[in-house]
């Protein structure tokens, strides 16, 4: 019995990988701009989110972006309408255009 392996000569030049095309169209950036908008949560789902994490414990250091500006506050809880900082501060949530978590 023998052990031989049988393989054919190769007698062209092999170039497997060698060239590779990449399309990249505007249209798909626009679409995937487009995406992450949809996907972005609005502010009560962050605020959930930051309620609801592991790592909140009675408070939140959140930088919070309003219409008046940027403030950086440690958040202790909130109501339907407002959230409440640690100085017994009243933010009310419609004037929140964006919260950022610390």
């Amino acid at each position: 019995m023998s052990n031989d392996v049988f393989a054919n000569k190769i007698s062209k030049v092999i170039k497997n990988n060698e060239e590779v095309y990449y399309s990249k169209d505007e249209k798909d950036v626009i679409s995937n701009d487009e995406s992450r908008k949809i996907k972005e949560k609005n502010i009560y789902q962050k605020l959930n989110s930051i309620f609801s994490s592991k790592n909140y414990i009675y408070k939140a250091d959140v930088i919070i972006i309003t219409k008046t500006g940027e403030i950086k506050k440690r958040v202790i809880g909130k109501n339907s309408q407002y959230l409440i900082t640690m100085e017994n501060e009243l933010i009310p949530i419609v004037d929140i255009i964006d919260i950022k978590y610390q």
